[in-house]
């Protein structure tokens, strides 16, 4: 029994280790895209365009 209450411990620290690693993964691409756009504003500005009308042609 103590056994399986140790594996829940475990998984619990690893899950919570997998959530924080993905939300500083997610902060730094979005700070990446943030630096790009900055960079290259007539590529984002493009880019924003296709995804609108993307948006608009989409159909639920």
């Amino acid at each position: 029994m103590r056994n399986r209450d140790e594996e829940s411990a475990e998984q619990t620290e690893t899950d919570a280790e997998r959530r924080r690693r993905r939300a500083q993964f997610l902060r730094d691409l979005a700070e990446a895209r943030e630096l790009r756009d900055r960079v290259q504003p007539r590529r984002a500005k493009a880019a924003r365009l296709r995804h609108a009308m993307r948006m608009r042609t989409f159909r639920w």
